[in-house]
């Protein structure tokens, strides 16, 4: 069991699952707007017009200033503001799906051949597949603006990586303890809201108080949006230094979260 605390081990172990995990993304894709008159056209539909209502609401009531240039547009900081929700997301969304994971597929549990640990895996890369159906969207918006197509943009799995392993682990984590403890699906919620207005989506790190500002970075999520917008509309590598740092964190819990998951999946069947 020591064993699945080395990342290699891992990787392996769920890859024997990959034909598994391929359909079963595919199916969760599709269906989340089965039966619906616009099918997938709601993957493009829904975050234009969360990114409508946000865009209104902080750069029109608020008068937030923010963009890619001194002045701010109100595009570019409809873009910038995109972003951030697109890469929180990764985590908000795998989070917030996590505590019924388990619970939601009781049926899986029963069968001891059926592999649990792909289920999260499974969720993160249907959101990621959301996301992406998002970026498509930001791309049309900075190919309608004057912003330049930066060469940037293709280190955006890079950047994204660590949000990425970040979720997986804290799904694992999560939807495992949310099989012994049902109040964690309860107090996911208000998690997952609180830290998506702690971290810096809607106003740059820069607005922060200096003082202030290090406990901001210390948040891996923030470290997460800020990277995005740097490949994507900045034209600028990940900060490094803070890229790493965010990566050995989100390696650390996805290890850690994995470890957690398959010492208890054993148990799941004794108390659902």
């Amino acid at each position: 069991m020591l064993s699945f605390l080395n990342p290699l081990t891992v990787v392996r172990h769920l890859f024997q699952y990959r034909g598994l995990i391929k359909q079963l993304t595919q199916r969760e894709v599709v269906g989340r707007y089965k039966g619906s008159f616009l099918g997938l056209a709601w993957a493009f539909i829904q975050p234009l017009i969360m990114l409508g209502v946000y865009t209104f609401v902080f750069s029109i009531i608020f008068e937030t200033k923010w963009g890619m240039s001194p002045q701010g547009g109100r595009l570019s900081f409809a873009l910038a503001l995109f972003v951030g929700i697109l890469t929180f997301s990764i985590v908000g969304d795998v989070a917030n799906a996590a505590p019924g994971l388990i619970i939601g597929h009781a049926n899986y549990v029963k069968k001891v051949i059926f592999p649990l640990e792909i289920l999260p895996l499974v969720t993160l890369l249907s959101t990621v597949i959301h996301a992406l159906f998002g970026m498509a969207i930001l791309f049309i918006g900075i190919f309608i603006s004057d912003l330049d197509f930066k060469w940037t943009v293709f280190l955006l799995p890079v950047a994204w990586f660590p949000a990425m392993l970040f979720s997986l682990g804290w799904a694992y984590f999560l939807s495992a303890l949310a099989v012994f403890v049902r109040d964690v699906g309860q107090s996911v919620g208000v998690i997952v809201t609180m830290f998506f207005f702690l971290s810096p989506i809607f106003y740059p790190l820069e607005a922060i108080p200096p003082s202030l500002r290090i406990y901001c970075q210390l948040n891996p999520i923030a470290v997460f949006v800020e990277d995005a917008r740097r490949v994507i509309l900045w034209g600028k590598c990940p900060d490094w230094p803070w890229y790493f740092g965010g990566l050995a964190v989100s390696l650390l819990i996805f290890l850690l979260g994995f470890f957690w998951f398959m010492r208890s999946k054993n148990a799941f069947a004794d108390v659902m």
